[in-house]
């Protein structure tokens, strides 16, 4: 397993160093931690897709591309997420590891190009240069729309956004066409004036390192100045509402998409977190759950059916694909198997089961230099920093007491349903 090293660089700005000899590459992450708002939302995808496109040195993709090459195969990434009501942006550098070829200074290098695109990017009186803002408004546009083409995240996000109606999850990380088409390359330069100086930054850098020698590296070759950070609130958790709401949408489609969400009532301090994903694995995580085998397999009303846990909100959703007119007896299966759990209704074969699928998902992480950054730094803004083996060890010692403990606060909130046009539900 990795070694963690934790440390801070300057005021605002966390260095994290995930030592491991398993990649023949290392990786740097920059995040940006943000709120998730309306009103810069749509900014910060953009953001991330203008940022990428030059910067004083590397004012085009030709100039990077032939730089990158020269770095035996470099990648460079830059994109946003949405962590709960937390708004990431990531900046991220992979190049190969310098032991592995000759040249003493790769990973210099890389911070030498990352610190000209975060502290010289490609301005003009000002402004980003309007061709390239121009190019990416329009790209990003299109990704919002194209959203809507895989109809199962489509009537998932639906669901989420009529769930928590009024609240920052409800937002797309992505923002709205409407606020995208509103951004002029004068705004966005400014956005991000203030962004880099007034975010928390935290740099996560996965290979197999000198903790002493890459600090003294990144501190001479990547520069912030963060100042004053705006605060990132703690997500805020209620309880389902006294009447379970039902919304619909039309479209043009073969299968009807079914997503019910959940308040679980367990929030991700909570000792009953572990239990809660147990819960989920067994109830709708693969083949051998009871979703999958009561409602696809005994009863065929679906294509698919999984259940999934929004750890940061304290959500649980439920998706299924569906024909139209097996609406209602699909609910009806869905909610005896939710009954079936808070009686108990599992043994041990599937505890077991559960928890073995769990632990592979977890150890996977180790499999990708991106997948322990990410993993990291989701654990350090959620303020719970169990490692790895300390998941495994938890998740092991998870007991059906606590189970259906778990089974027994799960409410059922909204149910969404995409239907064809026409059809009736």
């Amino acid at each position: 397993m990795p070694n963690l090293y934790k440390s801070t660089m300057s005021k605002n700005v966390n260095l994290h160093i995930i030592k491991t000899k398993k990649f023949k590459t290392n990786l740097i992450n920059v995040f940006l931690k943000r709120p998730l708002r309306q009103d810069e939302v749509s900014k910060n995808a953009l953001l991330t897709m203008v940022l990428g496109r030059g910067s004083k040195n590397y004012p085009n993709t030709k100039v990077l591309s032939e730089e990158l090459e020269n770095l035996y195969g470099a990648a460079f990434v830059w994109d946003t997420a949405k962590k709960g009501e937390k708004n990431i942006i990531r900046i991220a550098f992979q190049m190969v590891n310098d032991m592995y070829v000759k040249d003493d200074h790769v990973f210099k290098k890389g911070l030498s190009i990352l610190n000209d695109f975060i502290n010289n990017p490609l301005v003009e009186n000002n402004k980003f240069n309007e061709e390239y803002v121009k190019q990416e408004k329009k790209n990003l546009i299109e990704r919002i729309e194209a959203q809507k083409n895989d109809k199962m995240r489509y009537a998932y996000d639906r669901c989420i956004e009529e769930m928590c109606k009024g609240e920052p999850f409800a937002l797309s990380e992505y923002g709205s066409v409407e606020d995208v088409n509103k951004i002029t390359p004068e705004e966005l330069y400014s956005h991000y004036e203030d962004i880099i100086k007034s975010s928390e930054i935290d740099l996560c850098v996965v290979g197999n390192v000198k903790k002493d020698e890459i600090e003294k590296i990144i501190e001479e070759n990547l520069k912030f100045n963060v100042d004053s950070v705006v605060p990132v609130k703690r997500e805020k958790i209620s309880g389902a509402r006294e009447e379970v709401q039902v919304v619909t949408d039309e479209m043009d489609i073969n299968q009807g998409k079914l997503t019910l969400g959940y308040k679980t009532n367990v929030a991700y301090e909570d000792k009953l977190y572990n239990p809660l994903v147990v819960y989920s694995s067994i109830l709708g995580g693969g083949v051998n759950s009871k979703l999958f085998k009561n409602v696809r397999e005994k009863e065929s009303l679906c294509y698919y059916v999984f259940s999934r846990i929004e750890k940061f909100k304290s959500l649980m959703f439920i998706g299924s694909g569906i024909e139209f007119d097996k609406y209602e007896r699909a609910i009806e299966v869905i909610g005896e198997q939710i009954d079936s759990m808070k009686k108990g209704d599992f043994n041990e074969d599937d505890i077991i089961s559960a928890k073995n699928s769990i632990i592979t998902s977890v150890r996977s992480m180790t499999d990708s230099a991106g997948m322990l950054s990410d993993f990291y730094y989701t654990q350090s803004i959620s303020k719970t920093n169990d490692s790895i083996e300390e998941i495994i060890e938890k998740i092991r010692r998870v007991s059906k007491e606590e189970i259906i403990e778990v089974a027994s606060k799960i409410q059922l909130d909204t149910i969404y349903f995409l239907k064809n046009k026409g059809e009736e539900k």
